[in-house]
């Protein structure tokens, strides 16, 4: 195993082949290869045999990779060989979808609490067994129940405010579905999620 820094864009495409590989057992395979899942990815083989190296050795020349024994190791990598609680502030529309989302479950993830601040979502159930709670008291909860993961749902002008309360309670990684980009010190991690962004790209290639 390389004993460099993982560049993070390897680390970025490790879930992608996670997901690949969940999806080739549905299918009841037992193996594949960097050129299946290349093809199924739109990534070159020889790229997806250079991310892995990083990590170790996962396959045989000639046999490919054993599909459930990648899959353990690539949850192993990344974490997610257990179940992470994360915090989602925001209970509109995305926020209400993001609770309801039944794919977190299955990969590693399970929203724990709900935070707002309209008075007519606090105290109301938005998923069994979750009900809103009132952002006032997010600071004190996070430090009390030490949640390092959380999902900002709200809207632009309150996700830095949201963010500076999450990373001084303690929470060390964000998921900011805000269209802002937010400002945080070293050691926190962040990612982006814009759905309009990703359709600005999109319009480029249509002009």
């Amino acid at each position: 195993m390389d004993n460099k820094p993982v560049p993070d864009i390897v680390v970025g495409r490790l879930p992608i082949y996670l997901r690949a590989l969940t999806f080739l057992k549905t299918e009841h395979r037992e193996i594949t290869s960097s050129q299946e899942l290349g093809d199924r990815l739109g990534i070159s083989s020889a790229q997806i045999r250079k991310d892995l190296s990083h990590f170790g050795e996962f396959g045989k020349q000639g046999t490919g990779y054993d599909i459930r024994h990648l899959e353990a190791n690539l949850k192993q990598i990344l974490h997610v060989d257990r179940m992470w609680d994360v915090v989602l502030i925001g209970a509109g529309d995305l926020g209400h979808a993001l609770a309801n989302y039944r794919g977190f479950a299955g990969r590693g993830f399970h929203i724990a609490a709900v935070f707002d601040k309209s008075g007519d979502k606090i105290g109301r159930e938005i998923v069994e067994g979750l009900v809103v709670e009132d952002v006032v008291t997010l600071s004190e909860r996070v430090k009390q129940v030490g949640w390092k993961m959380a999902i900002i749902a709200v809207p632009a002008e309150e996700a830095q405010p949201v963010a500076n309360t999450l990373m001084e309670a303690g929470v060390k990684a964000l998921l900011n579905y805000a269209p802002i980009s937010l400002m945080v010190p070293s050691g926190i991690r962040v990612e982006h999620i814009d759905p309009a962004v990703h359709l600005q790209h999109l319009t480029y290639y249509l002009g």
